[in-house]
């Protein structure tokens, strides 16, 4: 929210522009002054009518969003990933392309509706030379993350808009697109900015990795640790070693500008060359490589050869050679793909992913199975990105979230005067926006049985007719479907279309539940990376220790939960989760669950027990050795001492 200060400032800054034509200095942001004189040069007026609307017929946006399709593709998992977690703050996620016309939207249903009135809509241009001030024209003109607030907005008609963009750029520093979040005034967050910023990062990096297919990538970071993770430097080397691309966080690293691109070799500004990196990387291949700046600052850096790269080194070598190496590698080396980034260590959920990509690019359908929460939507949405449709779109329907009135009209679509309420136009529905990518179903189960009829058609015949009639519209999609239920046993009680069944069952794959997974530790540490990931966290062992014992009933989606809750209770200087961080519900969840569970000696009955067992089990471990012990449990030796002082009549501990 403004200030009373910072509203008095624009009022002033808003009068001596209509009145002078020049906005003073130190009373606005100099970017939004800059904006405003724009506007007037332009002949906007703050209260004026708007020019004749720039929007683009149907036709128009299909082909620009058709020339947009990688940007398109690669955002929307960010932008739904976005729109969770602005939920209930009657916000919309907007992408618009480099020229400012919205080419997708998502966000609250109540507000989606709000906005298309304000032409928040998909094919709306939001260009400053027709909407005046906004975030997402400002951010164009300026090729800055901006907010824009309230009376911020030069036309008096968007003041009740709150929104926050950033640019997305690919690694030459071409514009690709902007992404903006808009909510009314006054249900914003102040956090806005930096997310939809870091959302920016995470699709340009999603671009670079892709651009990456056709030259080297070099994944830096200050810390081993952060390579990975959505800070990290993504640098495009060509084969013979100059740096052609860099995202934002590279260049930083490298102390290089865009400008300099194409015109600076590897070893010119690192104490390597490509060569030995690669050398390096081929003898660790999961290992982060030591590197150093020429002034001296220490780096981290993965290389991600490209295919030719590692065709060329195959054939410099002999065949003996060459067969020797792959039957060395073939054990160690892990596929580079979606399905891998998601794979912390768990063996039935890597025997999971192992399966699905044997069918991939196959005409076989794929039905993810296991409890809600395990993760079924992310683990489709890693299949779509490490098959050959990863371009294509990814098209996730919840058919337990859908209302059975409306469900068969979203998926089939409808022309034009189907039914009363109704889109004027028509609309084209789910299973045709899926042509050329992949359709995911989840919670199957819960489809009304007269949809299945419907839907077993489409798969069998690749066609679509749509409501009120018409020519049939052919269909290509990659089929994966999802359900906590068993399936199987609902077709044989007659709950599930049998034969609709066997259509989606062509491989099925189970997810493990949580508490049954073998890599808390990892999965933990990689949920902290995602929630915070400029900040690294750790957790302190006992608590890791107790949460990875946890039975979790709500898998992932609780985890996740609880993390970002604790996370949001650190204080700035903090690093490390500790108990009192975690939700109070969740605290009273493990102290009960404690009480409940199986009984090892005494059962800590409380949170202070809990800590007690901990301390117990870390000396255990530590065969009584003091130092070791704080060190596992991440506290220090004194406070170690002083909670065996204060637990030594009841614990009866023997130090060495």
């Amino acid at each position: 929210m403004q200030s009373r200060a910072s509203l008095v400032a624009l009022r002033q800054a808003r009068h001596s522009l209509m009145e002078s034509g020049r906005c003073p200095s130190g009373l606005v942001d100099e970017r939004l002054a800059r904006s405003w004189q724009r506007c007037i040069e332009q002949g906007l007026r703050p209260t004026g009518r708007l020019g004749a609307a720039d929007n683009l017929e149907q036709h128009a946006l299909g082909v620009l969003r058709s020339r947009h399709h990688a940007l398109l593709a690669h955002s929307r998992p960010v932008m739904e990933y976005l729109s969770e977690q602005v939920r209930g703050s009657q916000s919309v996620v907007v992408l618009a392309g480099p020229c400012g016309t919205l080419v997708d939207t998502c966000g609250d249903p109540f507000f989606l509706g709000k906005a298309e009135r304000v032409a928040l809509a998909s094919g709306a241009s939001w260009h400053e030379a027709q909407r005046g001030t906004n975030a997402i024209g400002t951010a164009l003109a300026e090729m800055d993350s901006i907010e824009i607030q309230g009376g911020e907005h030069f036309l008096e008609r968007n003041g009740f808009l709150t929104c926050a963009a950033a640019p997305i750029l690919s690694g030459t520093g071409q514009l690709l697109g902007i992404l903006d979040i808009s909510s009314e005034h006054g249900r914003g967050s102040p956090h806005t900015l930096g997310l939809v910023g870091t959302a920016a990062r995470m699709i340009e990096n999603r671009l670079m990795a892709c651009d990456g297919q056709r030259h080297i990538r070099l994944h830096l970071h200050a810390r081993p640790e952060g390579i990975g993770t959505v800070g990290e430097g993504i640098a495009l080397i060509s084969g013979d070693g100059w740096v052609v691309g860099a995202n934002r966080a590279a260049l930083a690293l490298l102390r290089l500008s865009h400008a300099q691109l194409g015109s600076v070799a590897l070893d010119q500004v690192l104490d390597a060359s490509l060569q030995e990196l690669l050398s390096r990387q081929h003898r660790q291949p999961d290992a982060a490589q030591p590197l150093r700046r020429h002034d001296g600052t220490a780096l981290f850096g993965q290389l991600v050869p490209d295919r030719r790269t590692i065709m060329a080194g195959a054939a410099a070598q002999t065949v003996q050679e060459a067969l020797g190496a792959r039957q060395a590698g073939e054990t160690r080396q892990a596929p580079r793909d979606a399905l891998a980034r998601l794979d912390t260590g768990d063996a039935r959920w890597r025997a999971a992913a192992d399966k699905a990509r044997r069918v991939l690019g196959k005409p076989i359908a794929l039905l993810i199975q296991g409890e809600s929460g395990v993760g079924k939507e992310w683990f489709a949405r890693a299949a779509h990105d490490s098959g050959p449709r990863r371009d294509g779109p990814f098209v996730a329907i919840n058919c337990a979230a859908m209302p059975e009135s409306l469900i068969e009209a979203e998926l089939f679509g409808y022309r034009q005067g189907a039914f009363t309420g109704g889109r004027r136009e028509g609309q084209a529905g789910l299973l045709r926006q899926a042509h050329g990518g992949t359709l995911f179903l989840d919670e199957i189960g819960d489809m009304p049985l007269s949809l299945q009829t419907r839907l077993l058609r489409v798969l069998q015949e690749r066609q679509v007719v749509p409501l009120g009639g018409g020519t049939p519209v052919a269909v290509d999609f990659a089929l994966v479907s999802a359900s906590n239920r068993r399936l199987r046993e609902d077709a044989d009680q007659g709950r599930f279309r049998a034969d609709l069944y066997y259509r989606i069952n062509g491989l099925a794959v189970e997810l493990p539940p949580l508490r049954e997974r073998g890599d808390f530790e990892a999965l933990a540490a990689r949920m902290l990376a995602d929630i915070e990931p400029a900040r690294p966290l750790r957790m302190a062992p006992a608590l890791l220790a107790q949460l990875a014992g946890h039975g979790w009933p709500g898998n992932l989606r609780q985890c996740a939960s609880v993390l970002r809750t604790a996370c949001a209770m650190l204080d700035p200087h903090e690093d490390c989760l500790q108990w009192q961080h975690l939700p109070d519900d969740f605290q009273a969840e493990l102290a009960q669950t404690a009480r409940s569970g199986p009984r090892l000696d005494a059962a800590p009955q409380s949170l202070d027990e809990l800590s007690r067992s901990a301390v117990r089990q870390a000396l255990e471990n530590c065969r009584g050795n003091v130092t070791q012990a704080a060190r596992m449990l991440g506290i220090s030796r004194q406070t170690l001492y002083r909670k065996l002082a204060q637990d030594r009549a009841a614990d009866g501990l023997r130090l060495q």
